[in-house]
């Protein structure tokens, strides 16, 4: 495959999502996929949801032009519309948690009989650690509905979860890029553009939204490039990197999760103790709490990569850096002392919120 394919596909995929936004919209209001306002949500109006049908059928656009031929492509394509027909299901009807965990479920199956699992893990000191078939199907299946859930639950602000999700893949196609993986780069750069094409149309003020349809797909698919690109990395931080590429949204889903248990709430329920409503109500503005998470994924997506590539010694320095960050991220929250402060004044309208 020719850069010069790949750049013209990143256009396809980019240009078709942009497009492919405008029906799926008209649709979603159509037929009835609307998120209505409620007394947890910041949105005033009923918005489209489906968006994510628009990203999907781009990156498909985009894989057609390429004619990708890989043994693996038709599981993950195939996990992959499940998660589609669960999510709009969901963004329809708003079934039960369980019932969306169940589509995932058969999701990540179909790709675990394919072969798509963690088969070992690579950690400092005790290094490379082989699974048994067993225990590989088992921190498959909690990589997998961990992450597509923690992407799904952090879209709950305008271009949140695209853009994280965006940083993330880019991370990960850098990295790829590094192991000359060309499956990864492929679906992470063609992800990329689907990401970018929607958000033009998502970014506050948001016109629709991706639903449970876009998040859990850009979680699954995440999982999933994750499970075959560095998870197969047998470098010394193979199983650390992925997790500090998704540290906020990982980090969102488990506090949040946490702190419902503790409560005595279904940790199953929705709820806004999520890290964009601490934000908020630290005093930030949408469109600010937005661009702060941006900026912590960043930060977290460059380290990781520099974690898969630097040496021991600043290796230790990175590891004291990545603390640093999740402190400040802590005390800006309100996590510890419950005294949420602002990095900077903010003097203009959190009013505006959609």
């Amino acid at each position: 495959m020719k850069i010069t394919d790949l750049v013209i596909a990143f256009f396809i995929t980019l240009i078709s999502t942009l497009l492919l936004v405008i029906p799926v919209k008209e649709i979603a209001i159509k037929f009835n996929f609307l998120d209505n306002p409620n007394g947890r949500k910041i949105h005033k109006r009923a918005t489209p949801r489906i968006g994510g049908v628009a990203i999907f059928l781009g990156t498909a656009c985009g894989l057609l032009y390429l004619q990708v031929n890989h043994a693996k492509l038709f599981s993950m394509v195939l996990g992959a519309t499940v998660i589609v027909l669960v999510g709009m299901i969901d963004d329809k009807f708003q079934i039960r948690p369980l019932l969306k965990l169940m589509g995932q479920i058969i999701a990540t199956t179909i790709v675990i009989t394919d072969g798509i699992i963690i088969e070992r893990i690579t950690l400092p000191i005790l290094g490379l650690i082989e699974f048994n078939m067993f225990i590989s199907i088992v921190i498959t299946f909690i990589w997998f509905i961990g992450i597509t859930n923690a992407i799904n639950l952090i879209d709950g602000l305008d271009g949140l979860a695209s853009g994280v999700s965006t940083i993330g893949l880019a991370s990960i196609l850098v990295m790829a890029v590094f192991d000359g993986d060309h499956l990864v780069i492929v679906l992470s750069a063609l992800l990329i553009a689907g990401n970018l094409g929607f958000l033009f149309h998502n970014f506050y003020p948001a016109k629709i939204y991706m639903g449970d349809t876009g998040s859990m797909l850009l979680g699954y698919s995440i999982a999933v490039l994750s499970t075959i690109g560095l998870f197969k990395n047998v470098t010394l931080f193979s199983f650390i990197v992925p997790i500090i590429i998704l540290a906020i949204p990982i980090f969102d889903m488990i506090f949040v999760m946490v702190r419902r248990f503790i409560d005595g709430k279904n940790i199953l329920i929705a709820d806004n103790r999520h890290i964009h409503y601490r934000l908020l109500e630290a005093g930030y503005s949408h469109r600010t709490t937005v661009l702060i998470i941006y900026g912590f994924s960043a930060l977290f997506g460059f380290i990781a990569i520099l974690f898969s590539k630097v040496s021991v010694t600043i290796t230790l320095i990175l590891t004291m850096v990545l603390f640093l960050l999740l402190q400040s991220l802590t005390e800006i929250l309100g996590i510890v002392g419950n005294r949420k402060q602002l990095l900077f004044k903010q003097t203009n309208d959190n009013t505006k919120n959609n």
